[in-house]
């Protein structure tokens, strides 16, 4: 789950809550609330008996109340897998011929990466990251190229380079790469 949904997300079920904690703590008090909240006093219930048990006899009720939490329990159960599951490749399982195999650590595998992208003409900066499988592993790469590189020149250079020596290094059939080329900012020069 993208980093700027899961904030939005939290911030307003947050905000929800606290807003919704507030009320009730002010109505408990005693403090006056809007005459259309439910709860407006310290003795007084959130939900009366004839609302509590209105639909009650509707066939379609209590099916509706089951699917409802059900719906809630399955999207509280994604929010959470999406939460625990790495971003980052931990490590790359690679092929050493022999029939047992190694693993390599994802952080160096990216730094490698990053490394020999940075020696290539027309890169300023890299930054990769590896994600995936152990046994598929994909590439993030974010190039900042400088005002006077060539991008189609600077991804070829580094799909034949440096992709292709980790790919074979670590023995892949593939390792699919998304890479996004970005300006370096600079000031302008003045001309007098």
């Amino acid at each position: 789950m993208p980093k700027k949904v899961n904030r939005v997300l939290l911030g307003l079920v947050g905000l929800l809550l606290l807003a919704l904690g507030g009320a009730v703590l002010a109505a408990g008090t005693g403090a006056s609330v809007p005459s259309w909240w439910p709860f407006d006093g310290p003795d007084d219930v959130l939900l009366s008996e004839a609302d509590r048990t209105r639909w009650r006899d509707a066939g379609w009720w209590w099916p509706a109340v089951i699917a409802a939490l059900a719906l809630l329990v399955l999207f509280a159960l994604w929010w959470l897998l999406a939460q625990l599951r790495r971003a980052r490749l931990a490590e790359v399982l690679v092929d050493s011929g022999d029939g047992e195999g190694a693993v390599v650590r994802g952080r160096a595998l990216e730094n490698v990466l990053a490394d020999e992208a940075q020696t290539l003409d027309g890169v300023e900066r890299a930054r990769v990251t590896l994600t995936g499988r152990r046994q598929a592993p994909r590439a993030r790469v974010a190039l900042r190229l400088p005002p006077h590189a060539q991008p189609a020149g600077t991804l070829s250079g580094f799909t034949q380079g440096p992709l292709a020596h980790a790919r074979a290094s670590a023995r892949l059939d593939s390792l699919p790469a998304e890479v996004r080329l970005r300006e370096v900012r600079h000031r302008a020069r003045r001309v007098s």
